[in-house]
């Protein structure tokens, strides 16, 4: 119980810092969001910069202490500010139909990628120097091609020569965003494609660390003991050696979830696909500062969720780190 308070007191202190870089990093760079809106609508006159201003919580009302207080006020309200993109949409509202695109393709293909590379990096371990281990290297090849090339390569080979999959987009044209079958079957088809492109980039990884871990753990004590008792090998390799080896790919995991929520940038504008990586890059674009903000801080805070929850699945997996946070 001590270490969870000690982590929860380190990550909420690391939430603040988060929350008060997030505000100052727009009031550093050049322009801001009515500036930015100002250009959008060249027919707005210059009287009108102060309202845009004002609406936007931005501009020099009052001191920085007053805009630092009433930002932290809106953000435990819920409050991110108004897009400028999408205006008069707010940002929570455009972050709520982004969120789960990103939630679903990336999270979807972390778990599987991550089911995958752990299973297989065990075998691997047990039937070492067999035909999955020598596959490994090609696997690891595959992990270090930056998976934007290797989604335009994709795209080239399965989209526009053999027409298997869509070139692009979240859904087809004619279809509307709703919990119908229709609408899913459309959407499911369209994430094939990056879905395979982020589990084929991803998966090595897990495999190898899965592996390294898994040979050393084989040579255990606790592992020879329960051969020497004849049980059977699956008992052994699942029951004894793999259920302890698992312990950092189970805590890489967690960590992992924690940058679904960024969705993978590039991939995601090779696809035209409607998450969070394609809407934070048509943020940047179009100078609209406070969904940039926005998506800066709901990717901080999950991350620190996510390592505050990789601490907690090891306490709960990991007896010996039990004990030591008790002394």
């Amino acid at each position: 119980m001590k270490f969870i308070t000690r982590r929860l007191a380190t990550y909420a202190f690391a939430a603040w810092i988060a929350i008060t870089v997030n505000f100052f990093i727009p009031r550093f760079i050049p322009g801001n969001a009515a500036e930015a809106m100002m250009a959008k609508f060249p027919s707005l006159q210059p009287a009108a910069l102060k309202a845009i201003e004002i609406e936007f919580g931005i501009g020099k009302q009052g001191s920085l202490f007053h805009q630092y207080t009433s930002y932290l006020v809106n953000i435990f309200h819920g409050n991110l500010g108004i897009s400028t993109n999408f205006y008069p949409a707010t940002v929570t509202s455009v972050l709520k139909q982004t969120l789960p695109w990103t939630l679903i393709l990336v999270g979807t293909a972390t778990v599987i990628s991550f089911v995958l590379g752990t299973v297989l990096g065990i075998l691997a371990a047990w039937r070492r120097g067999g035909k999955l281990d020598q596959l490994l290297p090609a696997l690891t090849f595959l992990q270090a091609v930056p998976y934007f090339f290797l989604a335009l390569i994709a795209v080239e080979i399965f989209a526009v020569h053999w027409h298997i999959f869509p070139i692009g987009q979240g859904f087809s044209l004619g279809f509307s965003p709703g919990w119908n079958w229709p609408f899913i079957q459309s959407a499911i088809y369209h994430s094939i494609l990056p879905a395979i492109t982020l589990i084929v980039t991803s998966m090595a990884g897990w495999m190898l660390q899965m592996r390294n871990v898994m040979i050393t753990t084989i040579g255990e004590d606790y592992v020879l003991a329960a051969q020497a008792k004849g049980l059977s090998s699956r008992r052994v390799v699942w029951t004894y050696a793999a259920r302890n080896a698992i312990l950092p790919n189970i805590a890489g995991f967690a960590i992992s979830l924690g940058f679904v929520v960024a969705g993978a940038l590039v991939m995601e504008f090779v696809f035209s696909y409607p998450g969070v990586g394609y809407t934070l890059y048509n943020a940047v674009t179009s100078d609209d500062y406070p969904l940039m903000q926005g998506i800066f801080l709901v990717i901080s805070m999950t991350v620190l969720v996510a390592n505050l929850l990789a601490d907690v699945v090891y306490l709960i997996a990991d007896p010996r780190t039990r004990r030591g946070s008790e002394s």
